[in-house]
């Protein structure tokens, strides 16, 4: 879910302010009907890095928007309070600032974390999982979480995905200008073949970049999973990944994607698995029995 968000606010970001920038005329890269390479250079790698940090600002509003999280300001049950201490010790054990707590009103099993920084982050958990997982197995999800908080990946992830912005936004734009001399035969400035097939190019790059953030995405999971159990105890994290496991086979219990930390039901094959953001739950498991745990 942490992922999925952030790419759909990325790809959000960087249409808009493309699509801005075209209509208002702020395009200094092109020139006359070819391109200025060196200003296209820094044209995409100025608006690719500021989308990706826009999206990682705004990470902690649009996920409590998205999933209805409600943040707990002051527990009501003792369910709630037991979620905020244990956030708060595994939080000083891991050496970063409390995070925001919440609790989203969902069926199956979820949880995630977002943030720009350590000391501002947000972890929150779904009901489904809250109704279902022992407090063992809970405090092994967010140990997850925050090991990835811990472990900086948002913001690592903003970097990766601000080099991939600028690859597509340069490349977009020389297939836009590629296309509209070559089949639109435009040889006075750029036409609006150029604008149309440059859009559409950087749509269409966009999906296929964000393999390499999936890729990405899958092996941190690793590294969290080894915080989840440097935090909450190996026997634990293990119990919790058995679990999902489990309940991805329980029909109606785990739709299709099984958003539990982002995984998907199975493990996908061929080019599929290329969109996979964590790795096959067995992969996890096996992992993790043969980890070094400090």
């Amino acid at each position: 879910m942490r992922i999925l968000l952030f790419l759909a606010t990325n790809l959000a970001v960087i249409l808009v302010a493309a699509i801005t920038l075209q209509i208002l005329g702020v395009d200094t890269y092109l020139q006359g009907t070819g391109l200025d390479y060196q200003s296209l250079l820094i044209f995409a790698a100025v608006f690719g890095f500021a989308g990706s940090f826009i999206s990682l600002l705004i990470s902690k509003p649009m996920a409590k928007w998205s999933t209805g999280a409600k943040i707990i300001e002051s527990p009501q049950t003792p369910a709630e309070r037991w979620l905020l201490e244990t956030v708060g010790e595994l939080s000083k054990k891991a050496g970063i600032g409390m995070p925001d707590v919440a609790i989203f009103p969902a069926t199956q099993s979820n949880a995630f974390a977002t943030g720009w920084r350590r000391d501002d982050s947000l972890v929150a958990v779904s009901q489904g999982l809250l109704d279902r997982f022992n407090k063992e197995e809970i405090r092994a999800v967010l140990g997850h979480e925050i090991g990835h908080v811990a472990n900086g990946d948002m913001v690592t992830l903003a970097l990766i995905q601000g080099v991939v912005n600028t690859f597509v936004i340069f490349a977009s734009r020389v297939i836009g200008s590629f296309v509209d001399r070559v089949v639109f035969r435009n040889e006075s400035g750029h036409g609006i073949g150029f604008f149309v097939v440059s859009i559409a190019a950087q749509i269409v790059l966009g999906i296929l970049a964000s393999t390499i953030v999936f890729w990405f995405s899958r092996r941190r999971e690793f590294r969290a999973d080894i915080a989840g159990a440097q935090l909450a105890g190996r026997g634990s994290m293990i119990a919790a990944l058995t679990r999902l496991k489990q309940e991805s086979h329980i029909p109606d219990q785990m739709p299709d994607n099984l958003e539990a930390f982002g995984i998907n039901q199975g493990a996908r094959e061929g080019w599929r698995a290329l969109f996979m953001s964590h790795p096959p739950l067995e992969r996890r498991i096996d992992a993790l029995h043969s980890a070094i745990i400090h």
